[in-house]
């Protein structure tokens, strides 16, 4: 998951690092001269400007204001909920707050409109980003400026309440007491929706929120043609009854050498060690604030390495994402992914396409037994492949294989509905959570840790951010499409650990442009057609298909047999 989104849902994104492969970029914009110092953020423009060059004067010193209160935004949700002590929840809620309603007040007086709407009108004299940035703040300002002071506030401080409870809660099975703070945070998102847009339906606001242009029409679309392939397929496999030994990468593995391989694992991904932080979580997130500092936070399971090999691959691609903008969106509204679906399209990318194919197997073996030889010297890269593959039903999302895990992903998709609709309240999301894992993955969740609160979306108010999860998936499949079809030699770059002319084509044509381009259009530009959620179907049903032994009617298996 990509912090920034849990510091504010639905505001800009945060500054982020440069990566170490990328070309030289263009010079960044450059303030007129004679701008005025930062000062009080409610009013980043005066009231009545007709010359341009004040205008754009105007725009650069609102984006720093806004850059620094996301800076501080962010600083405060990436680490106050591990290290503040725990009376403290009060005060940083409170801080938290205070930082939203300046953020608004910058976006959303009529200053800034006023200011926005006379750069919309001087096209001829605005260069490609200056459009840019004007496009992006003028649809943060409108998803904003209608929602009250009060209302956005409370929300803030219920937030940092509800985050505090939800890690109590989860590490002693206790949903009883987030219980009450789930209904009133799906209560305040519809508010807030309303006030945003009064004449949509609440749950589809917040799924446009994360990916513009979405909504449940959208999903259900996707999902349906998901489910169309997975649901027979899985109920195949486990018909057949065979399954890859697991047993191979099993074991007790000590932790400090855990997060040495995680420190490997990041020169394998190609990120730079000296822009990044790596740490210790709950649920794992990345963030970055600025163009020198990135953060990836992991959690280490003694008895499960491939959960902290497969983690740190996510939030890789994430921290590649942010780190490979054009550094001249540095510290505007530009800098950053363009949406949570695109974003996740890079982390699973990462994760999925690139750490768990065959051709992968031989670079990420030999990290992983450099520092566990006992354990996986005798391990072959067949052996790991397929035991990273095993398709079989699971409880935790985050551990779960490429084929179900958009069933993990549903789940979470119809209980939002549900909650939203009115149709279920937050007393009985378990039962339903767990009728619904019996009914597509076939499982018994034995706990409430280990079902409803395992993840820590809700508690930070991200309503409609786990479709885009399934969303992304499909992105990532189709780049990965256009990358071979283009001639890429992907088997032979991935066995000899390569990653840079992959990364290279990514920062060409998706990371460079920020939020300067929305998820369409990149993918438009980058494939020459539209988003096709085909290309993830075939790429699951010839693997799966492969590794099973499964006979297609067509089309030859892309990966893998089984052995």
């Amino acid at each position: 998951m990509y912090q920034q989104e849990v510091a504010s849902a639905g505001s800009a994104p945060a500054a982020d690092g440069p990566a170490p492969d990328r070309q030289k970029a263009a010079p960044a914009p450059q303030p007129s001269d004679g701008r005025e110092a930062i000062g009080k953020p409610k009013r980043p423009a005066p009231a009545a400007i007709s010359n341009p060059k004040e205008d754009i004067a105007a725009l650069d010193d609102l984006e720093r204001h806004l850059y620094a209160h996301r800076y501080a935004r962010i600083g405060i949700s990436c680490y106050g909920p591990s290290i503040d002590p725990a009376k403290a929840v009060s005060d940083r809620g409170e801080a938290q707050a205070i930082l939203e309603q300046e953020d608004k007040e910058l976006l959303c007086n009529p200053e800034t409109g006023a200011l926005l709407d006379r750069l919309k009108a001087m096209p001829d004299l605005l260069d490609d980003t200056r459009k840019a940035q004007v496009k992006v703040l003028s649809r943060d300002r409108e998803q904003m400026v209608g929602i009250p002071d009060d209302l956005q506030m409370e929300h803030t401080r219920l937030l940092a309440q509800a985050s505090s409870v939800w890690h109590r809660a989860k590490a002693e099975n206790d949903f009883a007491s987030f219980e009450p703070y789930l209904d009133r945070l799906v209560a305040s998102a519809k508010e807030i929706a309303r006030h945003q847009n009064p004449k949509a339906d609440p749950y589809d606001v917040w799924l446009d929120r994360f990916e513009h242009g979405c909504d449940r029409r959208f999903y259900d679309e996707l999902f349906g043609q998901v489910k169309g392939i997975v649901v027979p397929l899985y109920a195949e496999i486990r018909r057949i009854g065979w399954q890859p030994d697991r047993s191979v990468i099993e074991g007790r593995f000590d932790e400090r050498r855990q997060w040495a391989l995680a420190s490997d694992l990041v020169d394998l991904e190609g990120l730079d060690r000296d822009a990044l932080f790596v740490t210790s979580t709950e649920h794992p997130f990345s963030d970055a604030l600025t163009t020198n500092y990135a953060i990836i936070a992991a959690h280490v399971y003694e008895n499960d390495v491939v959960s902290n090999v497969f983690t740190m691959l996510h939030e890789g691609g994430h921290t590649l994402y942010e780190c490979g903008v054009n550094p001249a969106y540095n510290y505007t509204s530009l800098k950053g992914g363009t949406s949570a679906g695109m974003h996740e399209a890079q982390s699973r990318f990462f994760e999925n396409y690139v750490g768990r194919s065959r051709a992968f197997a031989g670079p990420l073996l030999k990290a992983m037994a450099s520092h566990f030889r006992g354990q996986l010297g005798r391990v072959t890269p067949n052996q790991l492949y397929l035991a990273v593959n095993r398709a079989e039903g699971g409880l935790i999302r985050t551990e779960a294989d490429e084929l179900t895990y958009p069933l993990h992903v549903l789940v979470r998709y119809e209980i939002e509905q549900m909650l939203f609709s009115g149709q279920i309240t937050a007393k009985d999301v378990p039962t339903v959570w767990g009728e619904k894992y019996q009914e597509y993955l076939g499982v018994t969740v034995p706990d409430d840790t280990h079902g409803c609160l395992q993840d820590s979306h809700w508690s930070d108010g991200l309503f409609g951010y786990f479709p885009t999860y399934a969303l992304g998936s499909a992105i990532g499949a189709q780049l990965r499409h256009q990358m071979i079809s283009e001639g890429m030699d992907w088997e032979g770059l991935l066995s000899q650990g390569n990653l840079a002319p992959v990364r290279e084509w990514l920062r060409t044509r998706i990371w460079q442009y920020g939020r300067a381009k929305d998820s369409s259009e990149l993918i438009q530009d980058a494939c020459g057609k539209p988003f096709d959620a085909s290309y993830y179907t075939d790429y699951l049903l010839q693997k799966f298909s492969a590794i099973y032994g499964i006979r297609l009617p067509e089309a030859e298996p892309e990966d893998g047999a089984q052995q």
